[in-house]
């Protein structure tokens, strides 16, 4: 089942499911499939983005993003991930991808996709770092301006873990260092 069949399942099925609520888990069960795997017969990490996408998307469904994306001109767009891998997903093994929006701070949210394994065990973990951005304006939105418009006047991020400032202080070295390459 490829990107298109399963974000057609997870579009069909999120009702079920409900809104989502910032500080909330989105959860999402696979199973590993012969288009997903490699040369060693477990999920390509490809896949694991791929998979990750359908679970940001879910949770930009459930939230009301898209449908407000769509009224503003904005694009949802992710400005990087970093992942890793530390226990494999076997052919036919099913898995979960647990998806959340973890923290923002100005116009850059932090998010988490975990993959775990019927056991509990994580097999991988992504951070991603995101932001909206606004076509007509020609800038990225402040994500508490995003979050109210959402209707969560209340909510306001918490601060960074540590292992976050790592995320972040590595994705604008990255980010950095690609700019200065030509």
């Amino acid at each position: 089942m490829y990107v298109w069949a399963r974000l057609a399942r997870m579009a069909a099925t999120k009702a079920r499911r409900g809104p989502y609520r910032f500080g909330d888990e989105g959860r999402l069960s696979f199973r590993c499939l012969p288009t997903d795997i490699d040369f060693n017969m477990h999920l390509n990490n490809a896949r694991y983005m791929m998979l990750a996408d359908v679970g940001r998307i879910d949770i930009f469904m459930r939230s009301g993003l898209i449908e407000l994306a769509r009224k503003r001109g904005w694009a949802p767009m992710l400005g990087g991930l970093q992942t890793v891998f530390v226990r494999e997903i076997r052919l036919w093994k099913r898995f979960d991808v647990i998806s959340s929006i973890e923290t923002w701070n100005g116009s850059e949210v932090i998010g988490k996709h975990r993959f775990v394994l019927e056991n509990g065990e994580t097999a991988a973990l992504i951070m991603t770092s995101a932001g909206v951005y606004d076509r007509g304006n020609r800038r990225f939105v402040q994500i508490g301006e995003l979050v109210s418009e959402l209707g969560y006047d209340g909510a306001a991020p918490r601060d960074v873990s540590e292992e976050e400032r790592i995320f972040i202080a590595s994705h604008k070295g990255l980010r950095s260092l690609a700019k200065s390459e030509r």
